[in-house]
C-alpha cells in the first residue's frame, strides 16, 4: 500500500468525493473521516498482528492479555476499574476473568470492606506468563511503530489522547443531543431472533 493511503488505495480526496456523491452532494469532513478510518484500520492491523504473533504461543487474546497487564501494572483492582480502564462491560470482563481463571492466570477475591466487590489479582502463573510475554509485546510495539521515530511517537500517542479526551469529556452529552435524549437502544448481537 502506498504511503499515506487511506481506507485500501483511495486517496482520501477521492474517498472524500465518493462519499459525498453517495449522499447527493452533502459535504463531509475528509481529513476526520480519514483519521477515523485511520485509528480503526491501524487497531485492527495491530491487534492481529500481535494476536497472530506475540499472543499466539500463550493463547491469549488481546483483550485478555490487556486485562492482565492492567492487574499486572496495577496491582489487586477492583473489577469494575479493570472493565473500565481495559474498555469493556463488566459482562464481557465476567467471561475473560472465568477463562483466565480457569487458566490459574487470575483469581478473583471479595472485597474485605464491601462483599459487593470483587477483587482480581494475577496468581504466580500469571505473573510469570506477563513477565514473559510483556517484552516480547513491547518488540512487538516498536516493530509496528517502526516508521516512527521518538518524537512522531510522542505526537502521535498525544493526538490519540486528545481524540479519547473528546469523546469522554464529551461525548455522552453529544450522544444524548443526537439521540434527542433518549437513552441509547441495547446493544444487539447481530443474530436475528428466531419467531417462535
Amino acid at each position: 500500500m502506498e504511503e499515506g493511503s487511506v481506507l485500501g488505495q483511495r486517496s482520501v480526496e477521492e474517498t472524500g468525493r465518493l462519499v459525498e456523491v453517495k449522499l447527493g452532494g452533502l459535504p463531509v469532513h475528509h481529513e476526520q473521516m480519514a483519521l477515523v478510518a485511520g485509528i480503526h484500520r491501524a487497531a485492527a492491523a495491530v491487534r492481529q498482528h500481535v494476536e497472530n504473533s506475540v499472543l499466539r504461543g500463550p493463547d491469549l487474546t488481546w483483550t485478555a492479555f490487556v486485562v492482565l497487564w492492567v492487574v499486572w501494572v496495577r496491582g489487586e483492582s477492583e473489577t469494575r476499574h479493570v472493565a473500565e480502564e481495559v474498555g469493556i462491560s463488566k459482562g464481557t470482563l465476567t467471561g475473560v476473568v472465568r477463562t483466565l481463571e480457569s487458566r490459574g492466570l487470575l483469581r478473583r477475591a471479595d472485597h474485605p470492606a464491601d462483599g459487593r466487590l470483587v477483587l482480581l489479582r494475577l496468581t504466580a502463573d500469571g505473573e510469570a506468563l506477563m513477565g514473559r510475554v510483556v517484552p516480547e509485546f513491547n518488540a512487538e510495539e516498536a516493530f509496528v511503530t517502526g516508521r516512527l521515530d521518538d518524537a512522531e511517537c510522542r505526537y502521535a500517542a498525544e493526538l490519540l489522547r486528545r481524540v479519547v479526551g473528546q469523546v469522554e469529556s464529551h461525548g455522552a452529552e453529544r450522544r444524548s443531543s443526537l439521540l434527542g435524549g433518549a437513552e441509547p437502544a441495547p446493544r444487539r448481537s447481530g443474530r436475528r431472533r428466531s419467531k417462535a
